[in-house]
């Protein structure tokens, strides 16, 4: 693959940039994934992309590159499997992505988080799982006996995504985030059949990806993630924008009142924390049971 002309194309700043077609997109993030672009071509291209943004054209492009290198899953019985991509960890305030998670699983919903290892200083959600006596799924067939067992599953994105998960360690060298961080957000072991949990710090960012979910008839959630992680933020409203089958809403919920969070945000007192809440001996903030009660309704067919 001649990649000259496409860095020239997407290379010319945030004015002078063009739009891939869709399937030439689909060529250039498939070799990136399959490690067929060099490194200083890889490089090029990830800040090209930082600079210029991604279009839903490109966007479609790169998730079909995604999704024909991942994994595949059977969907367990009963409602649809929420995906949760943890990429972000807590940096000021507790991350809620486990708490989350256990709310859903124990309301019968089965849930499926990924994320990598690296910390970048932040606490992750595999830290505190693993804090909690949560197995990290090493395997698809680890994956499957977590959700049937637990109907919560955390597997690491290496296991399902490889590729994806080589080009997403490109930030360590490169201090940026890329392209890579916005796809991850659409990986679907389940082809489809799951609902898409898509958390997003920037405004540019929820208008694409609001047409990108529309324009792909997804089941999805759309909404300000709590720190860039797949929760609700427990200091602030709540807009969510649902997806179902594409079809488009927007549900609210007004300012919370505070309530006492984890003493640290390190993985041990996170998850001694999130154990008491889920025991009913600390107060789960509102905006996080809402979240919980709309990600349940969605994964059974309603909306309401």
């Amino acid at each position: 693959m001649d990649l000259r002309p496409i860095i020239k194309e997407v290379g010319r700043g945030a004015h002078g940039a063009r739009e891939l077609p869709e399937d030439v997109a689909e060529q250039l993030f498939g070799a990136m994934l399959d490690g067929d672009v060099a490194e200083l071509e890889l490089g090029a291209i990830l800040l090209a992309y930082r600079i210029k943004g991604e279009t839903v054209a490109e966007l479609r492009g790169f998730a079909r590159a995604l999704a024909a290198r991942t994994a595949k899953l059977d969907p367990p019985e009963g409602p649809r499997t929420l995906l949760l991509p943890s990429y972000n960890g807590a940096r000021k305030l507790p991350n809620l992505t486990p708490l989350l998670a256990h709310l859903l699983a124990r309301r019968g919903v089965p849930v499926l988080i990924h994320g990598i290892s690296a910390s970048y200083g932040r606490t992750t959600t595999e830290a505190i799982l693993a804090e909690m006596g949560d197995g990290i799924a090493a395997s698809l067939d680890d994956a499957d006996a977590h959700l049937l067992s637990a109907r919560l599953a955390y597997v690491p994105l290496h296991v399902l995504a490889p590729g994806l998960d080589r080009l997403l360690a490109a930030r360590e060298r490169i201090g940026l985030r890329g392209s890579g961080h916005t796809v991850v957000k659409l990986l679907d072991p389940f082809a489809g059949q799951s609902v898409l949990m898509v958390p997003v710090t920037h405004p540019d960012y929820i208008a694409l990806m609001r047409d990108y979910l529309q324009s792909t008839h997804a089941t999805a959630l759309l909404f300000r993630g709590h720190e860039g992680e797949p929760s609700a933020g427990p200091r602030r409203p709540l807009e969510v924008d649902v997806f179902v089958a594409g079809v488009h809403s927007t549900l609210n919920a007004d300012r919370p009142p505070e309530v006492p969070l984890s003493a640290a945000i390190d993985a041990k007192t996170t998850a001694q924390w999130t154990r008491a809440a889920l025991a009913g001996e600390a107060e789960i903030p509102a905006p996080l049971v809402k979240l919980a009660d709309w990600c349940e309704a969605v994964a059974r067919g309603s909306t309401a």
